[in-house]
């Protein structure tokens, strides 16, 4: 008589299915504190519903954005640490639509993973909802894809889509700047989400350090200053965007000042920015000493404490800076718009006169 063939399953082959059940469920909470008047229906549906509301727009504008978080993962999983990396995700989308003058109203997240760990996954969608609600855009949906054998062990990607609305005589695009436009920069939270492949290199490679090795200068380890989420800026930006006529917006994101300022630059202007305009953070400083990497390269690679750069015309420079002192934001004199070819020109400090 021959032997039974053994019965084979979805969790035979790596999938539990119950767990991913789970972990929605542990999410739930915060996916719900995320949800705006708009959105229509719940959890679980096939696709997110929301309802635009026409009526505050003349000519509203669909304003799409999708992005990850990069190797910096590699850093959440040395730390074992999840519930900050789903801001990451949020700001890298809500941050790039907020340039062209977007309110962000909704978002979506895609996490792949080995094999589920419910409370894992619970606590990157706790990050992601936490980013969410600040940003002002409702958590309408996601996936939580479990691909078995794909992923290392405890390994995961999360990328995110986020969609906004300006009505189009507010789109901010860049066609006003000109010669004698003042730049102004607001702070960045630290490293953001770009250039880690280099910051693992410098620190881990270069220097043999690894998460928990307290640096002095920054005041805690290394991990938990590298780890530090991105910064969110519509709470800042939105009210800006409604009360002035901003020439353009500019995420600081991979590719530093030499790449992105350049995106919204008009021909026949350079944009000339001040290195000695701001501290540049102790966490720069210490990746170029550590590293010997180029300044140049430095300010290609990271946004060396600046995150987001407004293009404001000179009759209005003085009543947005008014507005973001009263705000209580802090704020950088970058520089202005001059004649040139489209290329951002670096002076001062480590770039000389």
């Amino acid at each position: 008589m021959s032997e039974e063939k053994k019965q084979l399953t979805y969790a035979d082959a790596g999938v539990d299915i119950d767990a991913g059940n789970k972990a929605v469920e542990l999410m739930k909470d915060s996916v719900r504190a995320t949800y705006r008047s708009e959105v229509i229906g719940d959890l679980g549906g096939f696709g997110g519903l929301f309802a635009l509301n026409c009526g505050k727009y003349k000519e509203p504008v669909l304003v799409s954005g999708t992005d990850g978080v990069g190797t910096k993962l590699k850093l959440a999983f040395m730390a074992d640490k999840h519930d900050t990396i789903g801001q990451d995700a949020v700001a890298m989308c809500v941050n790039d639509i907020l340039v062209q003058g977007a309110e962000p109203l909704f978002f979506l997240d895609y996490i792949a993973v080995d094999k589920v760990d419910s409370q894992k996954v619970a606590n990157i969608v706790k990050g992601v909802a936490n980013a969410c609600k600040e940003s002002g855009c409702a958590l309408i949906g996601g996936e939580t894809a479990e691909m078995a054998g794909f992923y290392a062990k405890g390994e995961y990607d999360i990328a995110g889509f986020c969609v906004g609305v300006v009505d189009k005589a507010k789109m901010i695009t860049g066609e006003k700047v000109k010669v004698g436009d003042v730049l102004l920069g607001l702070p960045s939270s630290g490293v953001h989400s770009n250039g880690f492949s280099l910051v693992r290199k410098i620190c881990f490679e270069a220097m043999g350090y690894d998460m928990d090795t307290p640096i002095a200068e920054f005041g805690c380890t290394l991990g938990e200053k590298l780890l530090t989420p991105t910064r969110l800026y519509p709470k800042t930006c939105l009210p800006l965007i409604e009360k002035f006529d901003l020439h353009a917006m500019v995420h600081i994101t991979g590719g530093g000042f030499y790449d992105n300022i350049p995106r919204i630059l008009p021909e026949g202007c350079d944009a000339e920015v001040n290195a000695e305009a701001w501290e540049v953070p102790v966490v720069f400083k210490k990746l170029q000493e550590w590293g010997n990497v180029p300044w140049t390269e430095m300010y290609r690679t990271f946004n060396m404490g600046v995150g987001m750069a407004l293009v404001v015309d000179p009759a209005e420079a003085d009543a947005v800076r008014a507005h973001l002192a009263e705000a209580g934001e802090v704020f950088y004199e970058l520089g202005r718009i001059v004649p040139g070819s489209k290329k951002t020109v670096m002076k001062g400090g480590v770039f000389g006169a």
